[in-house]
């Protein structure tokens, strides 16, 4: 399987017009003919294309420039010369593309099948017939074709899903996302945090389907690059909502309200836009807690980040399945209707 590389800088050059031909016909029985020159081909253009088959950058990490073929020249007998042939560079779906030079953004390609031509190709020169008149009936000049345009282009990758899974290193995602789809997410050894985004497909029924994201670990000060920071931030941004994963048994006896603030403020402080993104709160590694103590610790951590008396937070086990089908009719509803939408169960009975 590709590694998940999602940024990029390529090198990409269109194709010169041809020049215009100058030429004055000479042939048998017609001495003065006129001028025939024919005009340039046009340059090949760059464009780049989303492909919704392609999850991954990196094929741009082995070839790095794109280059269109030139226009031919014009010839004699007023022949216009070939157009070159252009070049399409295909990018996943999602991904962002600016000039590596300028940071000007050129073209963002959410929509699969979308193209954009980021380098025109050289408009061909003129040959001298275009310059006969009543006046000048044996013009020689013709014009070059126009240069090739050449540039650095930066790709970014943003992934596009319906829900994107948030929460601190071990929070659970990649268990509960491996429980929702048939996605394996790769997972490092410490801090048991996913080493790249992972995408899955979570059905419902038949009718109903939920791309869901699998975005890394977040930790205290993401926002200002500490750890993956903006490398998997960025990703948050283009999901419809948010799944907030909490452990509730967390191994370090930590406070998972705590845990909640820590990863809403790293949202914020990354983008005052993608805090205001629907959230649904969900409380995973329910297996973890006696029978006896679920009750309470739910309650608690429901007065603690303030939801209004008599509704909880969706309770869940990734490892066992508890709760995941509530949690899913709850994220398609949130990602459907964009609204805020939380279990409205009550809290003495969590979600199975």
């Amino acid at each position: 399987m590709n590694a998940f590389v999602d940024t990029a800088v390529i090198t990409v050059r269109s194709g010169k017009g041809g020049d215009g031909c100058s030429h004055l016909r000479r042939e048998k029985n017609r001495p003065k003919g006129g001028p025939d020159g024919g005009d340039g081909g046009r340059g090949g253009d760059v464009v780049v294309v989303a492909d919704s088959h392609l999850d991954t950058l990196v094929e741009f990490s082995f070839r790095a420039h794109f280059f269109a073929d030139d226009g031919r020249r014009g010839e004699q007998k007023s022949c216009h010369g070939a157009d070159g042939a252009g070049v399409e560079v295909r990018v996943p779906v999602g991904t962002v593309v600016t000039d590596a030079d300028t940071d000007e953004l050129l073209v963002d390609l959410a929509t699969p099948g979308q193209r954009a031509v980021v380098a025109p190709g050289g408009r061909g020169g003129l040959g001298n017939e275009h310059f006969k008149g009543p006046l000048k009936q044996t013009p020689t000049e013709s014009t070059p074709g126009e240069p090739a345009v050449e540039r650095r282009l930066r790709f970014e990758l943003k992934l596009i899903a319906d829900i994107g899974l948030v929460g601190l290193p071990n929070a659970g995602k990649s268990t509960l996302l491996r429980t929702m789809t048939r996605a394996n997410a790769k997972v490092g050894a410490y801090p048991f945090t996913t080493l790249s985004p992972q995408l899955g497909i979570a059905e419902l029924d038949a009718e109903r389907r939920l791309v869901v994201a699998d975005l890394p670990g977040l930790i205290e000060g993401a926002a200002q690059g500490a750890g993956l920071g903006h490398d998997f931030l960025k990703h948050v941004e283009r999901t419809r909502a948010i799944v907030h994963l909490v452990d509730l048994a967390p191994l370090d006896g930590g406070d998972p309200a705590e845990h909640w603030r820590t990863i809403r403020h790293e949202l914020h402080e990354f983008s005052p836009e993608l805090a205001e993104k629907p959230e649904l709160v969900v409380l995973n590694k329910l297996d973890l807690v006696p029978e006896e103590e679920r009750t309470a610790r739910i309650q608690r951590f429901a007065g603690a980040i303030g939801l209004p008396k008599g509704e909880a937070p969706i309770a869940v086990s990734g490892a066992t399945g508890d709760g995941v089908r509530a949690m899913l009719e709850a994220a398609w509803t949130l990602a459907g209707r964009r609204e805020v939408v939380r279990w409205s169960g009550s809290a003495a009975e969590p979600a199975r």
